[in-house]
């Protein structure tokens, strides 16, 4: 049994068979029919739950469409609406009770510790959706859109800019040590990463760069990336961050300093006019929306792995 939390929990040697299995069924997909199963149907009979603990569309709709793909079906479960650590049944007790009934979890959670704890009792895979320490299927997702784009990502440079200590920006930095690309963070001294993962860095010979200057984050860089600079559950003075963030917008002037044929990403929701223009996310280099469908494509040949 195989469990897909982090990125750093995987070889470099597994990652690559994901993203290259992920190339191989979008290209057999062509001229299929958004929801019609892949002619092997390796989930046939088997289903996935789905816990969201947050708010979610894309994670929910692209797990959902990649498990009928598969051709598999899905069970969404909300928190509030089943026994999940309360009502006198423990995590273990609801992981126990979910080995019987679906083949895998995946569960969108404030908290990694949640995440960590369900899989420790479940005798299936687990998957991240989302938690507050990583996004793995984001960033599995965005290096498939990359490479789509731009070839392969070994030795490319990516800029992140932004909150540089959020969960985007951990699996990136675990990301670049495992698929072997440079990785520039433009962020505020108070929002850099958390020593924990520079420490992960260092250790794993990661090409990283720190800098408070957003002009040099993005020199020369390939692909730009940002995010919404106040998450979901962020218990943050709102007016303060963005005051801090705001020299990090992704606009034309930064979009100029990269290379000529850079892309832009970001996993979305969006803010408009905050940490990037609507000229730059509605752009020719902008590839937001293929990242959006690589979601399903990704997360296909990551339950896949699991299984296997």
């Amino acid at each position: 049994m195989k469990n897909f939390i982090n990125i750093s929990d995987l070889s470099s040697k597994e990652l690559r068979a994901i993203i290259d299995e992920a190339k191989i069924r979008k290209l057999n997909r062509k001229n299929f029919n958004k929801s019609a199963p892949d002619k092997d149907k390796p989930f046939e009979g088997k289903s996935m739950a789905m816990i969201f603990e947050k708010p979610s569309t894309r994670t929910r709709m692209s797990f959902d469409i990649a498990v009928k793909q598969l051709g598999g079906s899905t069970i969404i479960l909300n928190p509030e609406g089943i026994h999940y650590g309360k009502g006198n049944e423990t995590l273990k007790d609801t992981a126990k009770v979910l080995t019987e009934y679906v083949d895998v979890v995946m569960l969108r959670t404030s908290s990694h510790k949640n995440l960590e704890e369900f899989g420790k009792h479940l005798e299936i895979p687990i998957i991240n959706g989302l938690s507050d320490q990583s996004h793995p299927c984001q960033i599995m997702s965005d290096i498939l859109t990359f490479e789509e784009k731009m070839g392969p990502i070994e030795g490319k440079t990516i800029s992140w800019l932004g909150d540089g200590n959020n969960n985007m920006s951990n699996s990136l930095i675990e990301a670049a040590g495992k698929f072997g690309f440079k990785l520039k963070i433009g962020c505020p001294k108070k929002y850099e990463p958390s020593k924990k993962i520079i420490n992960w860095a260092k250790k794993n010979k990661v090409e990283l760069l720190v800098t408070k200057k957003p002009e040099e984050a993005v020199k020369d860089s390939d692909c730009i990336m940002t995010d919404k600079w106040i998450s979901m559950n962020d218990k943050v003075n709102e007016k303060i961050k963005k005051k801090h963030l705001k020299n990090y917008q992704v606009n034309k002037g930064l979009m100029s300093k990269a290379k000529n044929n850079a892309i832009f990403m970001h996993c979305l929701p969006v803010g408009r006019g905050e940490e990037v223009t609507n000229e730059v996310i509605d752009g020719k280099q902008s590839v937001v929306w293929l990242q959006a469908l690589n979601r399903v494509h990704a997360q296909k040949s990551i339950i896949k792995w699991c299984l296997n």
